[in-house]
């Protein structure tokens, strides 16, 4: 049989909105809800013209309200639907924190795993659109520090097109984080959808120097600065961890102790982050295994400032990453 997938070249917003409307298209439980989602297409215009195409039963506009229709979301979810929330930035989810928190991932514990909470709740998330102190940060940490939530980072173009798929047959409540400085980069993508596994991290590099294990806008930027490592001499695996809670350890673990060094890169801050936790588990476990101290590089610990050049100074680039790594080499 003749094989018709084929690769495409898509903007990552376009990802996010074809793997949307497929999960609209397979399920008539399924709806989103959320701020401008419907006639406005979504702030970022990953649903422009599922108003039209599902209509008001499913792509449901609400009040700027995050408490309120997060928890519609999940009273939703309880009754047997499959609700995908939309929350603007990851600042606006501090508004609905106490559901997410005090009811989403609590529900199953509290009643002996006799109710469920099948929601999903997108999140535009991270840094590099001059959006400032109040609509741009990396959060996750916050998230992924709660049990009773799966919290997943959305990285690359395939994740963008498939996860939401695999999130939204999960019985607990997942946070699909997605990055809006990525919307409109364009990469190309197989045009046939595959499974998520949203239990594992993945390797998307394989090398035998370093790793650099990273999620979100880290992914991209630590697969161009491996490249660039590659014309220097020095074979680097990029892990992206993709599932922040629960951790992967196993992928990590494993590939630190086959190359013995390791680099975290994330835009979230340095303190009490997923590279703290990161880092831990690695001196915990693979220690005797490492020929050089972990190295974390993380955003500056300020309010995501406005200017361009401030905001690009406050998180970590592509020549950061190479830079780190060749002092690791060298060091060695």
């Amino acid at each position: 049989m003749q094989n018709t997938t084929e690769n495409r070249k898509i903007t990552y917003r376009e990802a996010l909105k074809q793997g949307l409307r497929e999960a609209l298209q397979n399920d008539e439980r399924v709806f989103l809800m959320g701020e401008d989602v419907g006639r406005y297409g979504g702030a970022f215009a990953v649903s422009k013209g599922f108003l039209q195409e599902f209509g008001e039963d499913r792509i449901m506009d609400t009040p700027l309200s995050e408490a309120g229709f997060v928890g519609a979301g999940i009273g939703s979810a309880i009754a047997g639907m499959k609700p995908i929330i939309e929350l603007m930035t990851i600042n606006f989810s501090l508004l609905a924190m106490d559901q997410i928190v005090n009811n989403a991932a609590t529900l199953s514990h509290m009643s002996g795993g006799q109710i469920n909470v099948p929601i999903v709740i997108r999140i535009g998330c991270g840094i590099g659109r001059q959006l400032a102190a109040q609509h741009s940060h990396s959060w996750e940490p916050l998230y992924a520090h709660i049990p009773g939530l799966i919290v997943l980072s959305v990285g690359t173009h395939e994740d963008a097109r498939n996860m939401l798929r695999t999130a939204l047959q999960s019985p607990d409540p997942v946070l699909l984080f997605e990055y809006t400085a990525m919307l409109n980069l364009e990469k190309e993508i197989n045009t046939e959808t595959s499974p998520v596994n949203i239990n594992a991290s993945k390797i998307i590099r394989e090398g035998k120097d370093v790793t650099l294990i990273t999620y979100g806008s880290g992914v991209y930027k630590c697969l161009d600065a491996a490249s660039d490592l590659a014309t220097m001499g020095i074979d680097a695996e990029v892990i992206d961890l993709r599932v922040l809670r629960p951790l992967d350890e196993e992928t990590f673990l494993a590939s630190v102790s086959k190359t013995h060094r390791a680099i975290i890169v994330e835009e979230a801050w340095r303190s009490i982050s997923i590279s703290s936790e990161v880092s831990s588990r690695i001196m915990e476990k693979v220690f005797y295994e490492l020929d050089a101290p972990v190295e974390r590089l993380c955003g500056v610990e300020v309010p995501i400032p406005y200017p361009a050049h401030l905001e690009e100074a406050s998180i970590p680039q592509k020549n950061d990453i190479i830079n780190a790594v060749k002092k690791m080499i060298h060091h060695d």
